[in-house]
């Protein structure tokens, strides 16, 4: 290949997108999912530390897929998206709002899996030899990493898909696709859905959707979160100097009321990546803040304050009376496992796993 092919190529959107996400550790599979390793991975495996989601839930970080069907296509170009975002690489809106291609579930599932392996086969000698044996048979999957994961329009198949395979699913939406989530023969695990605003006003200017009537339809998601029989969850990312005040908490309580979710995450945005570009350091709330705000919204709904993750910043306020729902045998002492490092030492610390 001459170097005037190469620029050739190298001037196409999606190219260049698909290249930067290599650069940034991402493993693509099929032609719009990929794979990365996630911080807590590697944090597992080498110093023994583990996520959030492993003293909320019981989640096994080494054992967790990060994952995404939809890495280039979203509905919504936030101000805190620390991801790479496609409108930012050259796309037209209108290349965002459908997946060009549609990959089989059953495919993509098993490159997932394995793609996961080849991410922790670097471990063997690094990690105690149970932990990376472990690593390499995965029982989670967080379809999360990047993107709107709800723009696969077979996803009801992946979720049934990663389910046969012995995996639990979260599924983290930013709310924007209520058709493809109340048609859904099949429920993931856990539904997440992840808000900034309370308000149109609010959405449109921190949440920037690329479609018209999303902050409708995230009022439908939320509206339909009753409905499901799964554990659901909504995480309220607060920003410093945008959602925080005491108008913020009662505006935040009415929304989160309706959706009667069994979880509330209170988590802060987190100064890394391509946010950096978009707001400032001093947008990124202290663990303090983060208390204190959970606090104020656990009394304006009645959920109690149940723990917290120091290093990831984030608060869990809950409707059940205890850790009843477990997912895997991660953090056995759950809600009151201590926290391994200070709030430095979590996503903001190290944005980017080894």
């Amino acid at each position: 290949m001459t170097s005037t092919e190469v620029t050739v190529t190298y001037r196409d959107p999606l190219t260049r997108a698909i290249k930067r996400l290599e650069k940034q550790k991402y493993h693509v599979i099929g032609t719009h999912s990929a794979v990365k390793k996630c911080l807590w991975v590697h944090n597992a495996l080498v110093e023994g530390r583990f996520c959030y989601k492993c003293k909320f839930y019981g989640i096994e970080s080494h054992r967790c897929v990060q994952f995404s069907p939809a890495i280039l296509w979203c509905w919504n170009a936030c101000l805190h998206c620390w991801r790479v975002r496609p409108e930012d690489m050259g796309f037209k809106r209108s290349e965002l709002t459908r997946l060009p291609y549609v990959d089989d579930p059953d495919v993509l599932a098993e490159l997932a899996i394995k793609e996961h392996r080849r991410t922790v086969s670097g471990y063997k000698d690094r990690a105690p030899r149970k932990l990376w044996e472990e690593a390499n048979d995965p029982k989670h999957v967080a379809i999360s990493l990047t993107g709107e994961p709800l723009m696969y329009p077979r996803f009801g198949d992946l979720l049934e898909a990663f389910h046969r395979r012995g995996l639990t699913t979260f599924v983290v939406t930013r709310g924007v696709r209520p058709d493809i989530l109340g048609g859904l023969d099949v429920e993931p695990t856990q539904l997440y859905v992840s808000i900034e605003a309370w308000n149109r006003e609010m959405y449109e200017y921190f949440n920037r959707p690329l479609t018209p009537r999303a902050w409708e339809a995230t009022l439908e998601t939320l509206q339909l979160l009753p409905s499901f029989s799964c554990p659901t969850v909504i995480r309220v990312t607060v920003v410093k100097g945008f959602n925080m005040g005491e108008e913020d908490v009662r505006g935040f309580a009415k929304l989160l009321d309706k959706a009667q979710p069994t979880f509330i995450e209170v988590k802060a945005y987190m100064h890394v990546g391509g946010s950096t570009e978009r707001l400032s350091r001093e947008n990124m709330p202290s663990m303090k803040d983060v208390e204190e705000f959970a606090r104020k919204l656990s009394q304006e709904l009645s959920y109690p304050v149940v723990s917290r993750s120091v290093p990831s910043r984030v608060v869990l306020l809950s409707r059940l009376p205890g850790p009843v729902i477990r997912y895997g045998k991660g953090c056995p002492k759950a809600w009151k496992e201590e926290d391994v490092g200070d709030e430095f030492s979590g996503e903001y610390g190290t944005s980017e796993a080894p």
